[in-house]
């Protein structure tokens, strides 16, 4: 019996064991896993879309405007006295009320091609929308890279500062066991106990500064905070990670800025087209039926149908506010073209500039590699001069923080390319949800 409770006693603590390594197991996420999450989540998407939707109910209204306009007319007139007094026996009671109801149905034939050129504007708010929701699509993503490869590089900062931190604790126990030998003074000692806590406080920063950027990562992504949580990447310093394009492109047609500006430059030239259509004759066409009568009266009541047509010549505005109105819209053509020419050379220097961004994070890898091989390297001889006797214990630690300042700045540069390219792929239209 007593063999039987220590056994339930064991598989219980097992239990329990069990229970609290799973609790404290990581949570990974995935780059992919975290753009899905983003789009999913972002409100400044679903807000664009609702911007779709209502550019594409203007452009529903300004194609009723092909239709005839139809209007209905009712009205009924009572008088406590008689509008017109009894004339016997042409009329045997007086007149005290009256009542209309009719109909109107009216076509547009000629507008001076504003209704053409209101449905035109229509249709490029609806193709500026939907470039705009595009844009909101690619910040997203890029935001998100950007926040997640920010997450990798504070992850593999930590590593580092741990591989730092048991390596000095190495030094700690070999100067402790020294130092109670009487092989060195105490002074030594007090050396690496200063670095070490220099280290346990920068560890300390770093774990803080990664628990803020995992807070705004998962806000961003709508997802639970969960301290847990880790990006599944990591950052491999051992090869070179490759820029995809093979030189710098000035080809904007995948850029939004510029196409947005190219729709803009097309919405003024149909602004001027509306402001020349108001000088021009407008000529409608229609029919108009109604009933006519009063009521309790023997006179009954009518039905009166009717044929028109119109033309509109707004004659003083060729030579007064009309052509005013030509002249501030020939000048704000000039302006959106001007606008046009200047926001295109910059988008292209911008694009530029991130390809040799690019280009210099990449080199700036090579360089942090090579710094960290001669870091280590150094390291590696100190310490073995140190244990010969040959260096004191102020330089092999002066070789040990090298060496961590090197490998933390070849992080840093693994993760600055990532951000970069991210950038660049989003001024070139290439951020896009392939690896979904």
């Amino acid at each position: 019996m007593k063999v039987s409770w220590i056994n339930w006693i064991n598989f219980f603590l097992f239990c329990v064991f069990s229970k609290t390594l799973l609790a404290q197991e990581q949570r990974t996420i995935t780059l992919a896993e975290s753009k899905k999450a983003a789009l999913e989540y972002s409100k400044q998407i679903k807000n664009s879309q609702l911007g779709i939707q209502s550019a594409e109910a203007g452009k529903k209204s300004a194609a009723a405007n092909y239709y005839p306009s139809v209007s209905a007319t009712a009205i009924g007139l009572y008088n406590f006295k008689d509008f017109v007094g009894a004339i016997p026996p042409i009329l045997e009671e007086g007149i005290d009320n009256f009542y209309f109801a009719g109909a109107t149905a009216t076509e547009v034939l000629y507008a001076g091609s504003k209704i053409r050129t209101a449905n035109e504007l229509a249709s490029l708010e609806v193709e500026i929308n939907k470039i705009r929701a595009k844009q909101s699509v690619d910040s997203v993503l890029l935001q998100t890279e950007q926040k997640y490869w920010n997450l990798v590089n504070l992850q593999e900062q930590v590593k580092t500062l741990t591989a730092n931190e048991q390596y000095l604790n190495g030094i700690l126990k070999m100067q402790e066991d020294l130092l109670a030998a009487g092989f060195i003074a105490r002074n030594d000692l007090l050396k690496v106990k200063v670095q070490h806590s220099k280290l346990l406080l920068n560890k300390s920063k770093l774990n803080n500064g990664r628990k803020v950027a995992l807070l705004d990562f998962c806000f961003f992504l709508g997802i639970p905070y969960d301290t847990t949580l880790v990006a599944a990447d990591g950052l491999d310093t051992a090869h070179m990670p490759p820029i995809q394009d093979t030189a710098p492109t000035l080809d904007l047609t995948g850029n939004k800025d510029y196409q947005l500006l190219e729709k803009s430059l097309t919405a003024e030239q149909l602004q001027t087209r509306m402001a020349k259509a108001d000088m021009l004759p407008t000529v409608s066409v229609g029919m108009s039926a109604g009933q006519a009568g009063v009521i309790s009266n023997n006179l009954g009541s009518m039905f009166v149908p009717m044929a028109f047509g119109t033309i509109n010549i707004p004659i003083s505005s060729w030579w007064g506010s009309g052509k005013q109105k030509m002249n501030q819209r020939a000048v704000a053509e000039k302006i959106a073209a001007n606008r046009f020419e200047h926001g295109e050379q910059q988008i292209k220097v911008g694009l530029l500039q991130a390809w040799y961004t690019l280009e210099d994070a990449q080199k700036e890898i090579a360089y942090a590699k090579e710094n960290f091989n001669q870091a280590t390297e150094n390291l590696k001889v100190t310490r073995d001069n140190y244990e010969s006797g040959l260096a004191n214990i102020t330089d092999l630690l002066d070789a040990q923080a090298q060496k961590q300042e090197a490998e933390s700045e070849q992080i840093k540069a693994l993760g600055a390319f990532y951000m970069q390219q991210a950038t660049y792929h989003y001024l070139t239209g290439k951020i896009t949800q392939s690896d979904l």
